[in-house]
């Protein structure tokens, strides 16, 4: 009973052994995603990230969400500027007899709630049409002055403004009080209409600014423009500031700390920082030898004259035991879809195996030693 007991063992440890492969596990092992890559007929690239291969890579075009230009910061006036569409009150007076705008009993000749026209320009009574956009108020008020003193020597004109849209910017979302501001002068930048509208919301994850100008979009992160005053752009009439969440994100996947979809917490985010926000390998299942790095990249991307990758599909592999290794990590960007898979280890299903084995040998020593009693 007892050679039999061991032949069934002994028949047992064979097959589980040579199942290995077939055990179940979270994820492959790197040879089964990188073999045949150096095959004529394979569609995967294979490069490993090491300190020799970091130059080239940072030259091959970019994948992912879509990335804006900025545009730098200029000085404009400090006054108000006249736009199509801003109302205009002159007040004329004229203290002289028989005045062709006053009577004796009122001074003061009122001309409130006057549209500046899609053409720039205003009507004023005896002077016609006055051309005053891209005038500052006072500037425009000398220049119906002068004109309305050859007809009324005497007058002297009062003008106000009021901003219309033409003189105002809206502020779409990402912060306390969204809504159309006008501009009190034509200094009035990005980060001041963020303040104007109670600043960024916390719950934002790198928060983003977009700037709409026309058909033309401009875009960069709000820490960019903290840390750099110089990109701190002023806005024009008509302008759209949009504030909102970095929309790029990247997958984790296999013996990962967390099997996820995560956002991009900053503007660049290297392999090392996005193994930490992932919550590092599983330290019991990972190899640390096979951190995958997988990304598409368009059909571009591989035409003749572009340094890019040789195949679309791409696998970078990571290895995390030496120094180079490393340090290459810390320097390869992570970008907006890409995949991070931490491969099983090879000892996983050796493990599972002997822990297999382990439990049969107590079957066996307990068959054995009832068969002998």
């Amino acid at each position: 009973m007892r050679m039999t007991v061991k032949r069934c063992f002994g028949v047992f440890l064979a097959v589980a052994l040579s199942a290995c492969s077939q055990l179940p596990r979270g994820a492959a092992v790197q040879n089964e995603i990188t073999r045949n890559a150096d095959s004529p007929t394979s569609d995967i690239a294979v490069y490993p990230v090491t300190r020799a291969f970091l130059p080239s890579v940072q030259h091959w075009p970019s994948v992912g969400e879509k990335r804006h230009a900025w545009i730098g910061n200029s000085r404009g006036s400090n006054a108000q500027i006249i736009r199509p569409g801003d109302e205009l009150a002159i007040l004329v007076w004229d203290s002289g007899d028989n005045s062709l705008l006053t009577s004796n009993e009122q001074r003061v000749a009122t001309l409130p709630n006057i549209r500046v026209s899609e053409s720039g320009s205003v009507f004023v009574p005896y002077i016609g049409k006055v051309q005053v956009s891209g005038r500052t108020p006072d500037s425009a008020r000398q220049l119906i002055q002068r004109q309305l003193e050859a007809i009324v020597p005497s007058a002297q004109v009062q003008l106000s403004m009021a901003e219309g849209r033409g003189n105002s910017i809206d502020l779409v979302g990402g912060v306390s009080k969204p809504g159309n501001i006008l501009l009190p002068d034509q200094n009035f930048t990005v980060l001041a209409a963020i303040s104007a509208g109670g600043g960024v919301s916390a719950a934002l994850d790198n928060p983003q600014v977009k700037l709409v100008r026309g058909s033309n979009i401009y875009a960069t992160s709000v820490s960019t423009l903290y840390e750099n005053p110089h990109l701190d752009t002023r806005l024009q009439g008509g302008d759209k500031v949009i504030v909102e969440a970095d929309r790029r994100y990247f997958l984790s996947l296999g013996a990962a700390g967390r099997e996820a979809q995560h956002d991009f917490n900053r503007d660049q985010v290297s392999a090392l920082d996005a193994l930490a926000i992932i919550g590092g390998v599983n330290d019991a299942r990972a190899d640390p030898r096979g951190i995958l790095v997988l990304r598409e990249y368009p059909a571009s991307a591989v035409s003749a004259g572009v340094r890019g990758p040789r195949k679309q599909r791409v696998v970078f592999t990571i290895d995390l035991t030496s120094s180079d290794g490393l340090f290459s990590a810390r320097n390869f960007m992570i970008q907006s879809g890409d995949l991070v898979l931490a491969t099983e280890s090879n000892l996983t299903d050796t493990r599972t195996v002997l822990g297999l084995v382990g439990s049969v040998f107590g079957v066996v020593n307990t068959a054995s030693n009832l068969s002998s009693n």
